[in-house]
């Protein structure tokens, strides 16, 4: 097959070197500087896998910039392009996703698209009419931040699903889970063929499980530091039941990255004139963590802290929506200094607080070191720091 993969982000760029193990995959990105990274067979993004199969595997990939290059006669093109929900307005930015559109229109009309980004429920269905594309189908991901090539390779599951009006593409659905299936390492993956509709909400409806159970283990965090208990013997005891499961409980200082913030805040709207409590507290539930662990640090009345690293979590480079900021404006905004340390940027300001990469210097002008995750860089100034990292050591 010819495929078309329009993004080179986590979702893109892992899907384009999936199926480039055994078809023919043009990359196409607005960023220059991405696509000769990649032409140079080296990744963008910090990813393990991503990084490991650009340089060793035999790859029918290459990348580019140009829309004539991208765009001559593919069989699918998949779009992965960012979609961001502004809260405040309501408005989930799909606008990335109908540019392409547009441009397939116009260069491959008989080409099958096939959205990979997160997009609202009904959204698919929606474009289909609008745009008149003939061959339009979605299939959600599920991915972690730096470890986006592993889960399409051993992917939990695969769901294709195509527009209820047109029940001729479900062949299309079909191929093109095949061509899923094909690429990846594990055998055996539960696949879901089912109208476009569902599967928006399965990918919305997953990742708000999912933030719903961090939001959980935070809460009870919070409640035993308030209270002077040991929240690790709570989360075990309770972890022992096999109906909630030893993982994924760790505390942290709230969900972030690039999916769980928008995804509930997109999945609350989607409720509106629909009877819920549960989504709006999750959300809820996020903010008032943050809160929490902002009133924790500045009861030690420090004149200084620092933020030892931005990053969601290890082996990633992303900041987005990273819980650590909201954090960091409510010290501000009480008047504390706030130092960040971050070893991935090479400036010596980030969002107008300072940088300093220097770890030593780092921490000994800080009062407080506040740490999402735990490393042992910082064992020798254990005192200072203000974690509620359980497990981590990276």
């Amino acid at each position: 097959m010819n495929i078309t993969v329009a993004g080179t982000g986590y979702v893109g760029l892992s899907n384009a070197i999936l199926l480039a193990q055994n078809n023919k995959v043009t990359a196409i990105d607005l960023v220059q500087s991405k696509v000769d990274l990649i032409n140079g067979k080296k990744s963008p993004i910090v990813d393990k896998e991503i990084q490991e199969y650009l340089a060793t595997k035999k790859l029918d990939l290459r990348a580019t910039t140009s829309a004539d290059q991208a765009y001559a006669n593919p069989d699918f093109v998949i779009i992965a392009t960012p979609t961001n929900y502004d809260s405040e307005k309501n408005f989930f930015d799909t606008s990335s996703i109908e540019a392409v559109l547009k441009t397939v229109l116009q260069k491959c009309p008989d080409a099958t698209v096939v959205i990979k980004s997160t997009i609202p429920v009904g959204y698919t269905q929606k474009i289909l009419e609008q745009f008149g594309v003939k061959n339009l189908l979605f299939s959600p991901e599920f991915l972690r931040e730096g470890r986006a090539l592993y889960d399409n390779l051993y992917p939990s599951r695969i769901v294709v699903s195509y527009p209820k009006s047109a029940p001729q593409l479900k062949d299309k659905a079909a191929q093109f889970a095949g061509l899923l299936q094909q690429g990846a390492l594990k055998k055996d993956v539960d696949v879901l063929i089912c109208n476009c509709a569902e599967a928006e909400a399965i990918k919305l409806f997953a990742n708000t499980y999912l933030a719903l159970r961090v939001a959980y283990f935070n809460e009870l965090d919070t409640y035993a530091e308030s209270r002077g208990l040991d929240t690790k013997q709570i989360i075990q005891g309770i972890s022992l039941d096999p109906r909630i499961g030893n993982f994924y409980n760790n505390p942290s200082f709230g969900y972030g990255g690039y999916c769980l913030p928008k995804d509930t805040k997109q999945l609350l709207a989607n409720f509106r004139d629909v009877p819920q409590n549960l989504i709006h507290a999750i959300v809820d539930s996020n903010r008032t963590r943050k809160e929490f662990v902002a009133a924790q640090v500045l009861a030690k009345q420090p004149k200084t802290v620092g933020v030892y690293r931005l990053t969601m979590k290890a082996n990633s480079d992303n900041f987005r929506q990273s819980s650590i900021q909201d954090i960091m404006k409510i010290l501000r905004g009480e008047g504390v200094e706030v130092v960040v340390y971050e070893p991935t940027i090479s400036a010596s300001s980030f969002e107008k607080y300072r940088v300093n990469n220097d770890f030593d210097s780092f921490a000994a002008e800080c009062d407080v070191i506040l740490a999402n995750r735990l490393s042992d860089q910082l064992a020798g100034v254990k005192q200072k720091v203000y974690t509620r990292d359980l497990y981590s050591r990276d």
